[in-house]
């Protein structure tokens, strides 16, 4: 065994950031990159400089404030993205390039190169990625359905150039884990200089095998996994962090290595990875689901009174979560309320639990019991709230019944300008919508609109998502509220606000190579 110790790569700010509809901005980008930072990652790939201006300040955000983690940006087989890649990162404490191309037949032919075109283009960008910045790491993309031979070939090229790190991704889900494994042990016999560099796995989930492929990598040599929070990622997303760190604690006996994260910060940054992008985690999530540490079978409730190891193999407090007997209401004060969200797994600055406080006790005059689904729909909707939005609600007021017309009026905040609205619709929620569209044309198909109840009874909060597309972009948002009518404007208004961010952001077309930037 090379060593015991396999870092953890993540890319929930690059290959996370491209899931349909899970754009993030600025400081939500810095907040996650302070939080992966705080709990141990090794590397953080923080974007992509050279897709958008966005994108470029934000990895030179991330790249002066982070104090521990590698600062990675990715950067295609060219020269011009490895310069602007190199601009974002050079004043990180450890900077890392990342550099990639497409190396399967398929992807070959995308930028029209032929076997020995590719070698050389590779030849020239690692070298040149080398002479910039002396961490350097290389990918083959779509690597697992490269022939063996080509891909001996060009990885023993980006060796000779300077890569320390060489990348084995899986771009579309494709491998099993037998394959996995057998891949990296075929490249470190095969591949002079092999034992010099550090192979990392990045698995994709379109068949759900993404962490076992990992794992199985690392099992066969790799000692790096890039993967992302929640598994957040293209299509069915990426390796899940959580799950491959966990996997490794608690079955050190078959797989006996070591990672730097601190797994009890693990549910903080799940829960406010899913808040800012928008997707929420499916309850029967491994290690994060709400479902996770729940036990319903009498079966099983009768072990778990008697010995909790009977059906739980790790301990809810391994992942920042720990039972309380803290009840919530308006009586509570602001150390209650902190101690409280830090057992769910939260840890907030006093200005965050200033603000935090004020939002709680606006919904315990509405409730008579605060739950803990309250709380974490308190703070999902505490961190959809940017004062950079560019609208921003104000006030509504709807008329709705048996007789209509239903209406709203309603009065937004519109590039810091105040602006109000009177408008009809099929239902309260529907004129609401309308009254919005009055106030900020736009023409976007609503693909989504969703409501659940956060607990029971009459005064619970509804959690509404809602799912909309412009011209190709996808947005999502999502709010809570005692008042639905209120919850779903604020879930409108969030996806509204994403939209205009992915707006924003410039089209791949600048450096002049139009091929997809997932590894």
């Amino acid at each position: 065994m090379k060593n015991d110790k396999v870092l953890i790569f993540d890319t929930t700010l690059r290959d996370g950031e491209q899931s349909p509809g899970a754009t993030m901005s600025h400081n939500e980008k810095l907040e996650i990159a302070y939080l992966l930072d705080e709990m141990g990652v090794d590397i953080i790939e923080a974007g992509f400089p050279i897709a958008s201006q966005g994108d470029f300040d934000a990895v030179k955000a991330i790249s002066d404030c982070t104090k521990s983690s590698v600062i990675c940006g990715l950067a295609r087989a060219n020269f011009s993205d490895i310069d602007r890649c190199w601009e974002a990162l050079r004043t990180a404490k450890n900077p890392r390039i990342h550099t990639f191309i497409g190396t399967s037949p398929l992807h070959r032919a995308i930028p029209n190169l032929n076997m020995d075109e590719m070698a050389d283009r590779i030849n020239q960008t690692v070298t040149y990625a080398r002479n910039l910045c002396d961490n350097v790491q290389w990918s083959p993309m779509d690597a697992t359905r490269t022939e063996r031979d080509y891909l001996c070939r060009v990885v023993e090229i980006a060796i000779k150039a300077g890569a320390e790190t060489i990348n084995i991704p899986d771009t579309v889900g494709y491998t099993a884990p037998r394959e996995s494994s057998e891949l990296i042990e075929m490249l470190l016999e095969r591949v002079p200089g092999a034992d010099d560099v550090v192979f990392a796995t990045h698995c994709h989930n379109d068949l759900g095998m993404a962490t076992a492929n990992a794992l199985a990598a690392v099992l066969a040599g790799a000692r790096q996994i890039e993967c992302t929070i929640n598994g957040l990622g293209e299509r069915a997303g990426n390796t899940a962090l959580e799950e491959v760190v966990m996997a490794m604690k608690v079955r050190s006996d078959i797989f006996p290595y070591k990672t730097l994260i601190d797994t009890t910060k693990i549910m903080n940054i799940s829960r406010k990875v899913a808040s800012i992008s928008g997707f929420p985690v499916q309850f029967n999530k491994a290690i994060v689901g709400k479902n996770a540490f729940a036990h319903e079978s009498g079966i099983h409730q009768d072990g778990m009174l008697k010995n909790s190891e009977t059906f739980e193999i790790m301990r809810p407090s391994d992942i920042g979560l720990s039972e309380t007997n803290l009840v919530m209401g308006k009586h509570s004060g602001r150390a209650a309320l902190r101690s409280k969200l830090s057992d769910l797994g939260y840890e907030l600055g006093d200005n965050q639990l200033r603000d935090v406080f004020v939002r709680f006790k606006t919904l315990a005059d509405r409730k008579k019991e605060i739950f803990d689904d309250d709380l974490i729909a308190l703070m999902r909707e505490t961190s959809s709230v940017d004062v950079s939005d560019r609208i921003q609600v104000k006030s509504l007021r709807v008329v709705c019944g048996t007789e209509g017309p239903q209406t709203a009026d309603l009065v937004l905040i519109v590039d810091g300008e105040m602006k109000a609205a009177s408008s009809v619709g099929d239902g309260p929620v529907d004129a609401a919508f309308n009254a919005v569209k009055v106030l900020f044309p736009h023409n976007v198909k609503l693909q989504l609109y969703q409501v659940h109840a956060v607990t029971e009874g009459t005064d619970a909060q509804a959690i509404v998502s809602v799912r909309m597309e412009e011209n190709g972009k996808i947005s999502v948002g999502e709010s809570a509220d005692t008042d639905t009518v209120v919850a779903s404007l604020k879930a409108y208004i969030t996806a509204l606000n994403r939209l205009l961010i992915r707006r924003e952001k410039a089209g791949l077309d600048i450096a002049g190579i139009s091929y997809k930037h997932s590894v």
